[in-house]
């Protein structure tokens, strides 16, 4: 059986997923594309958070891309102007709440954003200007606890307003628009 690869830019208010059985209407993947029986998304984004995900109809490829060996980048705008210190400290790990406890994040690469990204408009509004300064960084971690590059940002004082995942290993988001879909060979 030869199995398909895909890369979406995963829109603002969409689940990873494509069944949701409780009660509330959400917006599910399968909306955006006629994706074959038995795709799977690789890893999850929060129904609040956009950008690349990767789908497959391969469950190896799926445990290989999700493993610790894998970097997974985000952009996140923040609250206020993050500083240098506060760069400096995610980059050593911060302490975040999971499952009940305590967690030390593991190190990471993390640096400014000088330069706006063009993700086009969000599905909902951010906020506006009247509300004080924002600004963007970057974060590459290897691990993928829930919700843990906003628990990271909040953690240094920035919480995080908008997350955008750019970067899976060596695949990127590039110039790939909120809900567009390519096949394509492999991951590589």
């Amino acid at each position: 059986m030869s199995h398909r690869h895909f890369i979406l830019h995963k829109p603002y208010g969409y689940l990873s997923q494509f069944i949701y059985e409780l009660k509330r209407k959400k917006k599910l993947l399968g909306e955006l594309y006629d994706f074959p029986e038995g795709t799977m998304a690789i890893g999850r984004l929060d129904e609040d958070s956009e950008g690349l995900l990767l789908l497959t109809t391969d469950g190896k490829m799926s445990e290989m891309i999700r493993s610790k060996k894998v970097d997974k980048e985000y952009f996140v705008q923040v609250d206020g102007v993050i500083t240098q210190e506060a760069i400096e400290a995610l980059k050593k790990g911060v302490e975040i709440g999971f499952d009940g406890g305590k967690y030390i994040t593991k190190k990471c690469d993390a640096r400014l954003v000088t330069e706006i990204p063009d993700f086009g408009p969000r599905g909902k509004k951010i906020r506006d200007d009247r509300h004080g300064p924002t600004s963007w960084a970057s974060i590459t971690v290897n691990e993928g606890k829930f919700r843990q590059v906003r628990k990271m940002t909040a953690a240094v004082g920035f919480p995080t307003l908008r997350l955008v995942r750019v970067r899976i290993g060596k695949v990127h988001l590039n110039e790939l628009k909120a809900g567009e879909v390519i096949e394509v060979n492999g991951f590589n």
